[in-house]
């Protein structure tokens, strides 16, 4: 436990984040501001009282009550390892505040651990940042009109395969192109055109695994990264899963039904590939298929 509280308070004691300590065995030995605004607990509410009292009372979102085995506190203090938690704690006035918790346990001279510091954020604007953050990633890697990953990030993970390429781990590459997408965007306007995009991007997502990667290329043109594929057989299968899928799909438009097809160019990564190789040869393949008549895989 620290040695010297009056440091510790003159340091911490004015924090916005909530922060306290205590012992071995759970008995708060210090208390700062940024906890009595959080918890509306004074110091003279808490000091020398157990966690184990349950006095901040944590739950989860879900209202499961963290009991002493499952709470961070007590769990980094047996284990030695810090933990951190989304939960909801008892404020003195009886509603419940969302936090976030981080708990780390104290050492002394000789390794023993001896006690553990909680520190506690008022959850509302931490969720928000996440929120953010993760909304700010997920526009960075998404394509606006369909939902599914856009080029940048399929050249990013390509770029990862490439890397991580060790001449006995499998994968695939599959450059799709909507046949005929003109002709259909003339006959039936760009709305009708953007949804088959979306139609396609969806039937492309759902039929492939999670570990598979799928985006928009640029325009009708899809490509798919598929892990684990150690055969030619095996990455025509796919393919011919995915055009089947695809062509059996079917937008309504009125009284209509609007169905497309897709041509589809597979290959294997090989030693020496490049992500531009990797592209350049699937989209070679893709227009064999054109040339071939359309609605049908090419691997190679």
């Amino acid at each position: 436990m620290p040695h010297n509280p009056d440091f510790y308070k003159e340091v911490i004691d004015n924090l916005y984040d909530g922060v306290y300590f205590v012992d071995r065995a759970g008995t708060i030995s210090y208390w700062n501001k940024g906890a009595e605004r959080i918890t509306g607990y004074r110091p003279e509410d808490v000091l020398g009282r157990s966690c184990r009292d349950n006095l901040l009372n944590h739950c989860t979102a879900s209202g499961v009550e963290l009991s002493d085995g499952d709470s961070p506190l007590e769990a980094c203090m047996e284990t030695g390892v810090p933990r951190e938690a989304e939960v909801f704690l008892h404020h003195a006035d009886g509603h419940r505040v969302p936090v976030l918790i981080r708990a780390a346990p104290f050492h002394d001279s000789e390794g023993n651990i001896v006690g553990a510091v909680e520190t506690f954020s008022s959850e509302r604007g931490a969720v928000t940042v996440r929120q953010q953050l993760r909304e700010l990633r997920r526009q960075m890697r998404t394509d606006p009109l369909t939902g599914i990953h856009n080029r940048p990030y399929l050249e990013g993970r390509l770029r990862a395969l490439v890397a991580e390429f060790e001449g006995n781990a499998g994968a695939g590459v599959v450059f799709l192109d909507i046949d005929h997408f003109k002709q259909l965007n003339d006959a039936h306007g760009h709305h009708a055109g953007d949804r088959v995009l979306r139609m396609v991007a969806a039937t492309l997502k759902n039929s492939l695994r999670e570990t598979d990667v799928v985006g928009r290329w640029g325009g009708e043109e899809f490509l798919a990264i598929l892990y684990d594929v150690t055969s030619a057989e095996g990455l025509e299968r796919t393919c011919e899963k995915l055009r089947t899928l695809v062509e059996l799909s079917r937008l309504d438009l009125g009284e209509q039904g609007l169905a497309v097809t897709i041509s589809l160019g597979g290959t294997l990564l090989c030693p020496g590939d490049t992500p531009e190789s990797l592209v350049h040869r699937s989209d070679e393949l893709m227009y064999r298929s054109k040339q071939a008549g359309r609605n049908r895989t090419t691997i190679g």
